[in-house]
């Protein structure tokens, strides 16, 4: 999907950016909802009571793509932290007949270079069932939507494990490109 132009908004100064983005992403949405491929999918963001099946869809993520047991108690607590904490980020959720099906969480990265924010894209993950039925598009067209007309977000980013094929064709449809970054790290729990 090509970057839409959004139209120039006044900055606001008297809240961190990072307080306004969790602001907006909080008030921008309660509830979406669509017919897709006869089925009814309802978008909206994610509160405290959904953070087992998150946590859930988290370790099912974590096993499926990289082959790895996550602690369970330590990963719901993650996932309530973040719920708790619109600071941290928040995650959309995807229903069908009010049982969630797909999740995205997103978190921020400030850019010095372009005075702005970037939302990360991280723990997608959709029901196997409901897998290249779109779900995760909704998601994805939903905070696209979100970001470009949020003015302090200067763009959205993710990372992939390298040999997941699948994704990275999806995440190319959707008009996002493989950076000429690598990403490094050094991790201090896993």
């Amino acid at each position: 999907m090509p970057r839409l132009p959004r139209k120039a908004k006044p900055r606001i100064a008297s809240l961190s950016a990072m307080h306004y983005i969790a602001l907006a992403a909080r008030k921008s949405f309660s509830y979406h909802s669509q017919t897709h491929n006869q089925m009814q999918v309802a978008l909206r963001r994610a509160t405290l009571s959904d953070a087992p099946t998150i946590a859930r869809f988290n370790a099912l993520l974590a096993s499926e793509t990289e082959q790895i047991s996550l602690d369970q108690d330590r990963l719901l607590k993650g996932v309530e932290a973040l719920l708790r904490d619109s600071t941290k980020g928040f995650y959309v959720v995807a229903e069908s007949k009010n049982v969630i099906v797909g999740q995205l969480m997103i978190t921020y990265e400030w850019s010095d270079w372009r005075n702005g924010v970037f939302w990360w894209i991280q723990s997608v993950y959709v029901e196997k069932a409901f897998r290249g039925t779109g779900v995760f598009k909704m998601l994805f067209d939903h905070i696209h939507s979100l970001a470009i007309s949020s003015p302090d977000v200067c763009g959205l980013r993710l990372y992939v494990e390298k040999r997941n094929v699948r994704a990275k064709q999806t995440y190319e449809r959707l008009a996002m490109h493989s950076s000429h970054y690598e990403m490094y790290e050094m991790d201090f729990v896993l």
